[in-house]
């Protein structure tokens, strides 16, 4: 092992892993918003304005989110593993899984009062 001063050179292949899931994150907000816009466009004037409003507002903010939790995250397990720590927890895992679902009722609720 090196000293502090010298650390040991992380293999390459964990800071890649680690790029290529923060891209996913970005990719998975990029399709929420996409998702956003789509929906504003093409659905909305069709009826239950007001939840699918509400559903089109939940993706933006979803997209920010991540977009955001996804940065730290990478960041966070960047200085992790060149500190040979632990690494964080879920990081914006549960944000997807709580907007999801908070999406699927809310376009539910459309459905059936359309």
């Amino acid at each position: 092992m090196k000293s502090d001063e010298h650390p040991e050179p992380i293999d390459y292949r964990f800071t890649l892993a680690n790029e290529r899931t923060f891209l996913a994150w970005i990719r998975t907000a990029l399709g929420l918003l996409a998702g956003a816009v789509a929906v504003h466009t093409l659905v909305e004037p069709l009826g239950a304005a007001g939840l699918l409003r509400a559903a089109v507002l939940v993706c933006i903010a979803m997209a920010f989110l991540l977009s955001i939790g996804s940065y730290r995250r990478w960041c966070a397990v960047e200085r992790a593993m060149r500190a040979g720590a632990a690494l964080p927890g879920p990081g914006p895992a549960p944000i997807l899984g709580a907007g999801m679902t908070v999406i699927s009722v809310l376009a539910a609720a459309a459905v059936v009062l359309s």
